[in-house]
């Protein structure tokens, strides 16, 4: 890991796996430290509040954001969800690395708010495959897998606004290369690697 604490913001579209592989890598490497974001939305039946989220009304939500403690914020869905702007500046004065897994939406302001912060964006190795995760988590209706579908294209054309992007095609590869990335050696993952950016965008097209 670096030696002094940085911020790191992972984005992804809906069904790349981005949720799995920040878990994995905070698992493997607990001296992280994850930002748990707000949201409105409910909860899903295998989450826990201040676990996976910080569960709240919209009332609080809009008093928390109106009060300055919105690092970033985005509605997703019908929902919203937000960075804790104290929780992240605790840790990082601290001396401690800091994780968000947000929205590219939410990365944007991030970057404005945080320039110094590394930026990384997770794809599915084709939009086919995303379609087929998105499917078999069977918690969605046919509606809304379409609407995801649609969003996940859109979401996926704003890779170019990232420091690094990752391909989640295989999960030991991917936190093997987002570990490169947390180390300061992610030139593989560049956005400005042109062998990268050829493949990124075959999977963009849906080549």
């Amino acid at each position: 890991m670096t030696e002094k604490g940085k911020l790191f913001v992972f984005a992804a579209p809906s069904g790349a796996g981005k949720t799995t592989l920040v878990h994995a890598i905070v698992t493997k490497h607990p001296e992280l430290r994850f930002s748990i974001s707000y949201t409105t939305r409910k909860p899903r039946r295998n989450e826990a509040n201040e676990v996976d989220y910080l569960f709240v009304s919209k009332e609080e939500f809009m008093r928390l954001r109106d009060a300055g403690e919105m690092l970033e914020y985005a509605e997703v869905f019908d929902n919203y969800y937000a960075t804790s702007r104290s929780q992240v500046e605790r840790h990082l004065a601290d001396n401690r690395s800091v994780v968000l897994e947000i929205d590219w939406q939410g990365a944007r302001q991030v970057r404005e708010s945080m320039p110094d912060c590394v930026s990384v964006f997770i794809l599915p190795p084709s939009i086919d495959e995303l379609e087929r995760r998105l499917r078999n988590r069977r918690t969605d209706s046919e509606e809304v897998i379409e609407r995801r579908l649609r969003d996940a294209q859109s979401d996926m054309s704003h890779w170019r606004e990232f420091d690094h992007v990752i391909i989640n095609d295989d999960l030991d590869k991917a936190v093997l290369e987002l570990e490169a990335v947390l180390q300061g050696r992610g030139e593989a993952t560049s956005t400005k690697n042109r062998a990268l950016r050829r493949k990124v965008l075959r999977i963009v097209r849906g080549d």
